[in-house]
Parts: structure tokens; C-alpha cells; sequence
């Protein structure tokens, strides 16, 4: 069994038959016990080649000592890189090897391993297992859970893809050291959203903890990922294919994914695009009646302390709203928004193209 020292939280995605443990614990790469989170005897690891280095070996050793035969599929990294040309690979590698139905796919690395491998997963022979083991921040705390997959198209961010939930999800903290920095701010985005949308006194958390966690205080850490886990894990038993409540884990996406797709996908990364759009969606919030101001100014100044941009690119009022338009979240060709009303709690809804207009005009600036 895996130690209880080294294991921070077992939380469940409570889903039926399909339900799923989300395993969170330092140095989890290093225990036997690990393997029986894996099902079936091949597996094919999906990595890249900033991850691979780091812990590929270190993984191959463990299942290969649990009597699983693996193969390894790196990929270039880099949000750019989530195509599918590199969904092809994936399957390329598959069939080469003669993968079948009882192959499991395992994701190891950060949120674009994770969808694309999970997209590779269901659609592969029409559906294979597949066990998530991220080692960002942004992937433990979000990406990693719930199961939704997809890549990219160039005129819109995770426009293809399927919901499809993991085995397992296994959330090793101490790979979380070999994060840069800028990842790690990254990941933090999700961390506040989840605080900003439906638990006040998690944001509050934040606040008070904000110098820790950026610091990678152990426990302050493991803390904002189990509860970012706990809330996440709720939303989806409640709203699995986001017919509704689910949608809210899209605060500031609208916005962050109008920037990833017009600066060029990688050009900032996921989490900050995130890290921006709230504070936008924060401003648009504050002009529609529902936030403060002095809340508005509490979310731009936890998502600077975390090492975020919280002004926008330029890329012009038009590109921005034709670049917004296609979203997932749309319907009958209208933008809508996750806002918060007030912090704390959330609303879906529509939005005055001027009011939005003017939201554009104050966030962004012509020399980002």
C-alpha cells in the first residue's frame, strides 16, 4: 500500500460505474504501490521531451517491475504542439506496436499531454483506459480531472475533442520541484479561479497563503490542490458533460482563449491567458453590477501576487470579438460569460456588446 505519509489526499470522482480516485501524495513515482492504479498489463506512456528526462525511466522501472510491458511516446512540448498532427503520432505508435482494446494509455506531464492523450484514449479502437499523471500545477489542480479532452484548431482552442474520463488520477507533489516558475504561476490561475467562482473563503485562503505557495510550501501546496481537486470533482458529479453548473470552471476563459488563439497558441501560457482573463472577466463583472470594486481590486491583486499578466494584449476590439465568438459556451451566435456575482458565487450570462467593449478598452494595451 502506498504510505500514509506520503499521501496528502484520496479523493473520488463520484460518477457510477465510471466514478474514478484522485490520488494526491509526495513522491507517489516512488511507490510500488503505484502500479496497481494502472490497469491492464500494457500501457503506453505519453509524454514530451521536457518531462520525458525527468521521470519517464523512473516510471518505466516501476510498472516494468509490476509486470507491465510499456512502450513511451514523446512529443514535442508546447501548447502549439496540441494538433493533430501529434494526435496522429499517438495513434501512429499505437498501431505500430499492435495496441488493443485492454492497452491503458497513461498521460505523464502537464495539461497538453493530458488532453491529447485522453483524446487519443477515446477515440483509439472507440475507447481504451487511460490513467492522467500530471506533474504541473495547472494539470493536478484542473486539467488533469474530469475528462475532458481535445486539441486544438487554429481558429479555436479545444474545439476537437471528447469527454472521457480517466482511471485514475495520480498527483505526485514532489515533481512540482523541477517546476519553472512561470509554470508554476500558471498553474495558480486555475487555483484562484476555483476560489473566485463558488468558495469565498478558499479565495480568502489564497490571500493569506498566496507568499507560501509561490514559495512551494509543502503543505500550503498540497492544500490548494486538494481543494482545488474537491471542488472540481464536485462540479463534474454534478454536471459531467457541462450542461450547465460545469460550465463555471470557465471563468476567464472567454477571454484567455481569445488570447491564446490570437497571440499564436504558446505564446502565453494557458494559465496566464487564464490568469488575465479573470481580472477581465473581474472588470466586466464590476461594470454589469454584480462584483465590487474592492473585489474587483482583491482578484487583479491575487493574480499579480501569483506572477500574472493582468493586462491584455491588443489584438484589436474586432479580432477580439470574432476570436470570442467561437467558443463552446455560445449559443445562437451570442458570447457568453462566466462572471462573478458577487466573489464567491457565479453567473452564465450574456453580456451589451458595449459594455464588453468597454471592458476590452480598459484591460488591454497596444505594446503587449
Amino acid at each position: 500500500m502506498i504510505q500514509p505519509s506520503s499521501v496528502f489526499s484520496n479523493l473520488t470522482v463520484s460518477l457510477g460505474e465510471r466514478s474514478y480516485p484522485i490520488v494526491i501524495g509526495r513522491h507517489l513515482l516512488d511507490d510500488s504501490d503505484f502500479a496497481r492504479y494502472v490497469p491492464g498489463k500494457r500501457i503506453a506512456i505519453v509524454t514530451n521531451t521536457v518531462v520525458a528526462p525527468l521521470y519517464l525511466q523512473r516510471l518505466l522501472d516501476m510498472l516494468g517491475a509490476a509486470g507491465k510491458s510499456c512502450i513511451s511516446i514523446v512529443l514535442p512540448d508546447g501548447e502549439e504542439e496540441k494538433n493533430a498532427a501529434n494526435l496522429m503520432r499517438i495513434f501512429d505508435a499505437l498501431l505500430e506496436h499492435k495496441c488493443d482494446r485492454k492497452t491503458t494509455l497513461l498521460a505523464l506531464g502537464g495539461g497538453v499531454i493530458g488532453d491529447m492523450t485522453g483524446f487519443a484514449a477515446a477515440t483509439y479502437m472507440r475507447g481504451v483506459p487511460f490513467v492522467q499523471v500530471p506533474t504541473t500545477l495547472l494539470a493536478q489542480v484542473d486539467s488533469s480531472v474530469g475528462g475532458k479532452t481535445a486539441i486544438n484548431h487554429p481558429l479555436g482552442k479545444n474545439m476537437i475533442g471528447a469527454f472521457y474520463q480517466p482511471q485514475a488520477v495520480l498527483a505526485d507533489t514532489a515533481t512540482l520541484a523541477s517546476l519553472p516558475d512561470r509554470e508554476l504561476s500558471a498553474g495558480m490561475a486555475e487555483v484562484i479561479k476555483h476560489g473566485a467562482i463558488i468558495d469565498a473563503p478558499f479565495f480568502d485562503w489564497l490571500e493569506a497563503n498566496i507568499v507560501k505557495l509561490m514559495a512551494r510550501d509543502d503543505a500550503a501546496l498540497a492544500y490548494a490542490i486538494q481543494r482545488s481537486c474537491e471542488i472540481k470533482a464536485d462540479v463534474v458529479r454534478q454536471d459531467e458533460r457541462e450542461g450547465g453548473l460545469r460550465a463555471i470552471l470557465n471563468f476567464g476563459h472567454t477571454f484567455a482563449h481569445a488570447i491564446e488563439a490570437g497571440m499564436g497558441y504558446g505564446t502565453w501560457l494557458h494559465g496566464e491567458a487564464v490568469g488575465c482573463g479573470m481580472v477581465m472577466a473581474a472588470d466586466l463583472s464590476e461594470r454589469l453590477g454584480f462584483l465590487s470594486a474592492s473585489d474587483k481590486a482583491r482578484i487583479i491583486a491575487l493574480v499579480q501576487a501569483a506572477g500574472l499578466p493582468v493586462t491584455a494584449p491588443d489584438l484589436g476590439a474586432e479580432r477580439w470579438l470574432d476570436l470570442m465568438e467561437v467558443d463552446k459556451k455560445n449559443e445562437d451566435g451570442k458570447i457568453k460569460f462566466i462572471l462573478l456575482k458577487p466573489l464567491g458565487q457565479s453567473i452564465i450570462t450574456g453580456a451589451p456588446a458595449e459594455f464588453v467593449r468597454a471592458t476590452l478598452a480598459a484591460c488591454t494595451q497596444a505594446d503587449k
